[in-house]
């Protein structure tokens, strides 16, 4: 079974306990995270373990890369503790078993886009921006050959993910691809962030599909007409594991004429969708979820945004009403890019 790389000493030896201090849902001070992530980190009970909301931010937060969140995961399966409740864990779990059978498996011996779970949101991937390029997903059978699994996280069960993710791997390797294009930030962090942090092998080259967007964008610059709108981004979780790619976000913006507006929670500072609160075991979560969803949209208000951009599905289907009840238009970012190359009519808007 594949370890976590964890460095207990560094962890101890930290003086900014920077991964529970600054924690956007859970308040502590100085004194009380070191004491906390000091359980964690020796195999102790620790409210931390009941209270995380599961948004990924102490991945981004801890200064040395030594996976703080892996570790909380892996600690509330360890002690049973589970973040939400168990029937929807198993059910969850049940849903995305990889392999029923084997897939049909085409040598490609170039580069591909991996949709993961995602293949009802093919719509998404047409146009020049995708243009010979070869997909590989769940089928029509709902087949998850290609789900990296790493939403188990939010569910506090590790286990699943470190026994089904090196299959997978495997699968994708079989269709010789030169490099592994991830439609969502879940799939990149699992074959950088979460491979590397539990010594997995991965035999091809990850790409995020932000950067793939922003290099066929240059590609057709030619094409590109200013879409002039003011835009808000929905940093989702998963993007946690892959923040040196998050600058591909006003890379896009910046080339295709959008004004990313001066927001709060942005950034660093972002807020999740907060779906995975909703369904949470802890007694009302419902309700601190859509408080946290109304502070995340009165911001973008706030900060004058006629758009809100996404790239999770999930994070779309969580709190896309809400953003368009309030008056700012939710989107795709590859609807925002197939704008600006003018596959969709202006009268969009």
């Amino acid at each position: 079974m594949h370890e976590l790389k964890f460095d207990q000493d560094l962890c101890l030896r930290c003086g900014t306990q920077a991964c529970l201090t600054k924690c956007q849902y859970i308040e502590f001070d100085g004194e009380t995270a070191k004491k906390e992530i000091l359980k964690i980190a020796t195999g102790r009970d620790s409210f931390v373990l009941h209270k995380c909301v599961t948004c990924y931010a102490c991945e981004e937060y801890c200064p040395f890369g030594n996976h703080p969140f892996y570790l909380i995961a892996e600690r509330q399966e360890a002690l049973g503790i589970s973040p939400v409740p168990r029937p929807l864990v198993q059910r969850a779990v049940n849903l995305g078993i990889p392999f029923r059978g084997e897939p049909d498996i085409k040598e490609i011996n170039g580069p591909v886009l991996n949709m993961g779970a995602f293949s009802d949101h093919m719509h998404l991937i047409q146009g020049k921006l995708f243009e010979g390029l070869p997909v590989i997903s769940t089928d029509e059978r709902k087949m998850f050959h290609y789900f990296c699994q790493l939403m188990y996280l939010h569910y506090g069960k590790d286990s699943v993910i470190k026994k089904r993710l090196p299959g997978i791997i495997e699968t994708i390797a079989k269709h010789k691809p030169t490099e592994v294009i991830c439609f969502h930030d879940e799939c990149y962090g699992a074959y950088t962030s979460y491979c590397d942090a539990y010594g997995i092998e991965v035999p091809f080259k990850p790409i995020h599909f932000f950067e793939y967007l922003y290099n066929r964008l240059i590609e057709l610059k030619n094409m590109i007409q200013p879409v002039k709108l003011k835009v808000a981004y929905q940093r989702p979780c998963s993007s946690r594991l892959s923040p040196d790619k998050h600058l591909f976000v006003g890379r896009i913006f910046n080339l295709i004429g959008a004004e990313n507006v001066k927001r709060e929670f942005v950034d660093e500072n972002a807020l999740c969708c907060a779906g995975a609160i909703q369904g949470q075991r802890q007694e009302g979560s419902r309700k601190r979820a859509v408080i946290q969803q109304q502070r995340n949209v009165e911001d973008m208000k706030k900060a004058g945004a006629q758009v809100c951009v996404f790239n999770c599905p999930a994070c779309l289907q969580t709190i896309g009403d809400l953003v368009a009840r309030n008056g700012i238009k939710p989107i795709h970012m590859t609807d925002l890019c197939r704008l600006a190359i003018g596959e969709i009519p202006a009268g969009w808007r």
